[in-house]
């Protein structure tokens, strides 16, 4: 299941985030989106989990956490839609 996580520190990284969500179940891939210019973060991103169960707890466990100043804003990924 693809998560987005919303309101990232733009001081984290891929690792850190990774890290906070494998309590909760095995992460498949983290990415950030990056300013394609300036190689930035955008402060949001998506983690893919494994396991559903495991996924839904980290939405539950994960949505509104402070981290670093910033309440993460984590809920299920919306398909992408081809245009």
């Amino acid at each position: 299941m693809t998560i987005y996580i919303g309101n990232i520190p733009y001081s984290m990284k891929e690792a850190d985030i990774e890290q906070l969500f494998a309590e909760f179940g095995a992460v498949m891939s983290v990415k950030i989106i990056t300013d394609k210019f300036t190689h930035r973060s955008k402060g949001y991103g998506f983690v893919e989990i494994e396991n559903e169960d495991d996924a839904e707890k980290a939405i539950e466990g994960l949505n509104g956490k402070e981290v670093l100043g910033r309440n993460l804003k984590v809920s299920k990924a919306n398909p992408r839609k081809n245009h």
